[in-house]
């Protein structure tokens, strides 16, 4: 265009709004065949930029042809797609095809690092300049963070956490490397901006990130297969992208590491490294939706006349750092099942005691072990002394013996709970492990699920991975603590250790394959004479000095 004044802040590349086109039949016709067929517009118009090249036509793969054609007829969608595979280009191209073809439209790209975000924003305004002038819209507003077209489109570049992203509504958000946010921002984004999403009719949702660990990515990706939510998945295998075949695989491994191509290439949903739990373990491990909530807890399976539970529990200072925690536990028959979690990050160690009590009440008059650190022992004494609960579990000091459990303790070496001590944690820990492999322990639930892939081993001890939470985890480490207590063993006649030993046992006697032996004949117990007949050898030898003949 040669008429500056019709160029936006004298970039050449950008028409500014209002500026009157003349359109040819052969621009009308293009125009009508790139509004209604994206991948054409894509394939045709979109240019980027190549690190050798320079900017070049986008030539798409067939998943990333799959991928826009999805994008397009689907509200919800969902994709799980390994490391440089063009994702990222892939959804940028729609966004700036659904600005430009769809008149007032609220437009979000989100990540977990605004500067990605912005760096996501500045390819589609790299492919926007490289439009023809009379296909663009006129430009309103221009810059790093956003840009307005004259038909009223907009979009925003923002992380996942920024306040004013929430403040507004969107026709289509895109969450990329949605895995990498943490969990909190991620549920405190859904909570906040989804609600005017699934409120419109038309709008959409773009998730596109490779797995890391089983969080709220993984359960998404799990719940849309299995048909729990709308979304819709596309799984990109890494033998789709062109150039990659078995040679490459072995180079990238000897470069990385097996476990860090399975995660970031095969898009395996593996857990942290040095896991309590073993990898193949967690990935077995599923999850069930709750059948009820109440008072913030997630209910798995109603109190069972005649059965026996117990409650196991973790507190914090319900400051929205960690979470104060307790599960309940059915302990009536092998195997033990968790069937009811609480999970709350702003709970005054005040008002927790009464929801365990609830919850212990109802499930049978439960028995209650607290873990007493700090102020722990604040909310066991409220149970004791002022809920006057008979069910609490304390502890006493046995000098070597350490922390033994049992009910009406008194002494000064006495206390309402259980002190998580190195020694307490470590045998916690590893009996939980035994159990949760050998399905003794069956856990149904998400966030306990997730907190078990980054619980791992830091130095001598096991701890949430930095970043992350170990507050529903440090109650199964209790629970496991406490099976393996001879207190326990009188509350449910169960010997977890000697259960496990014999079970153990037996597994080893069966896997062992027979011996096979010869015959040196120097053993035989029976003999054949020279006329033919067989005689057995007394097992206590020759006895024939003990008879007489007459």
């Amino acid at each position: 265009m040669a008429n500056q004044a019709d160029l936006y802040l004298g970039n050449p590349n950008l028409k500014k709004a209002n500026v009157s086109v003349d359109w040819t039949e052969e621009n009308i016709r293009e125009y009508l065949k790139c509004k209604d067929d994206p991948v054409y517009f894509t394939e045709k118009y979109i240019r980027i930029i190549n690190l050798d090249e320079g900017l070049v036509p986008f030539e798409m793969y067939p998943f990333q042809e799959k991928l826009v054609k999805n994008f397009h007829e689907n509200r919800f969608n969902i994709c799980k797609m390994p490391r440089q595979s063009g994702k990222s280009t892939t959804v940028v191209s729609y966004l700036l095809h659904y600005a430009l073809f769809n008149d007032s439209v609220n437009i979000g790209i989100l990540a977990n690092k605004a500067a990605t975000a912005r760096e996501l924003l500045g390819r589609l305004q790299t492919a926007y300049e490289a439009l023809p002038h009379w296909m663009q819209q006129g430009i309103v507003a221009w810059n790093k963070g956003s840009m307005e077209l004259e038909n009223k489109s907009k979009i925003v570049a923002a992380s996942t956490s920024a306040s004013a992203v929430r403040g507004m509504s969107f026709n289509i958000i895109f969450l990329d490397e949605f895995a990498f946010i943490p969990n909190h921002i991620a549920d405190d984004f859904f909570s906040s901006v989804y609600p005017t999403i699934s409120s419109g009719k038309s709008t959409k949702v773009i998730i596109v990130s490779t797995p890391k660990g089983m969080n709220h990515f993984y359960r998404l990706w799990h719940d849309a297969e299995l048909g729990r939510n709308e979304y819709v998945t596309t799984d990109v295998h890494w033998s789709e992208v062109p150039g990659r075949d078995e040679a490459w695989k072995e180079q990238t491994i000897k470069n990385t590491s097996e476990q860090q191509f399975r995660v970031e290439f095969e898009c395996e949903f593996l857990g942290s490294i040095d896991t309590l739990i073993a990898p193949a373990k967690l990935k077995s491990l599923s999850y069930d939706e709750p059948i009820g909530r109440s008072n913030g807890g997630d209910i798995f399976q109603n109190p069972i006349p005649e059965h026996n539970y117990v409650v196991t529990v973790d507190v914090a200072r319900g400051v929205e750092k960690d979470y104060s925690a307790f599960g309940v536990f059915d302990v009536t028959e092998f195997p033990y099942k968790l069937v009811a979690k609480y999970r709350n990050n702003t709970i005054k160690p005040m008002i927790f005691p009464s929801v365990i009590y609830e919850f212990a009440k109802a499930y049978n008059n439960a028995y209650i072990l607290c873990e007493v650190n700090d102020i722990g022992d604040q909310v066991a004494s409220i149970i004791n002394y002022d809920l006057e609960y008979q069910n609490l579990l304390m502890c006493s000091m046995r000098g070597r013996a350490g922390q033994v459990v049992g009910q009406g303790f008194s002494g000064k070496k006495t206390q309402l709970g259980v002190k998580m001590s190195k020694t307490v944690k470590q045998i916690g820990s590893l009996n939980l492990k035994s159990l949760i492999e050998s399905d003794k322990l069956l856990i149904c639930d998400y966030d306990t699920i997730a907190e078990l892939t980054t619980f791992i081993q830091t130095k001598n001890t096991f701890q949430a991975e930095e970043g992350c939470n170990d507050d529903l985890a440090m109650c199964l480490v209790i629970f496991a603590w406490l099976v393996a207590q001879d207190y326990f063993k009188e509350m449910t006649d169960d010997d977890i250790r000697k259960r496990l030993y014999d079970e153990q046992k037996n597994q080893i006697e069966q896997d062992m394959a027979p011996f096979g032996f010869m015959s040196d004949g120097l053993d035989d117990t029976s003999f054949v004479d020279g006329d033919g007949d067989r005689w057995n050898v007394d097992e206590y030898g020759d006895r024939s000095y003990m008879w007489e003949y007459y």
